[in-house]
């Protein structure tokens, strides 16, 4: 079974733009497992009431750089589309291209 990692976005302008990101982002997340991979979505974990709070910078950054020392056990990296590309979900791509591992782009709706 891959590991990849799951890239969508997450922040947004509004309280709505964000929680339509978390359902976007458990899709994919859907998406990923039927078929046949293990996913992990760093922006759906780290960000959890009583984890970290992604409008507090240090705290975000943090979520972010611990995302990305997971990310360098995976398989590949998995970019969802659908909605856009976040700030945050280019520096996963990034990360991605400069250790070499495949970066594959999909949509689910």
């Amino acid at each position: 079974m891959r590991f990849v990692i799951i890239e969508s976005p997450y922040a947004g302008k509004t309280l709505e733009d964000i929680e339509e990101n978390i359902e976007y982002a458990r899709a994919c997340l859907r998406d990923c497992l039927l078929r046949g991979e293990a996913p992990f979505a760093s922006h759906l974990l780290y960000t959890q009431d009583g984890i970290l709070r992604d409008d507090v910078p240090d705290e975000r950054a943090h979520g972010i750089d611990a995302g990305l020392e997971l990310a360098k056990r995976a398989d590949a990296t998995v970019v969802y589309t659908d909605r856009g590309i976040s700030r945050g979900m280019k520096l996963g791509i990034e990360a991605a291209e400069r250790a070499g591992r495949p970066v594959e782009y999909r949509e689910i709706e």
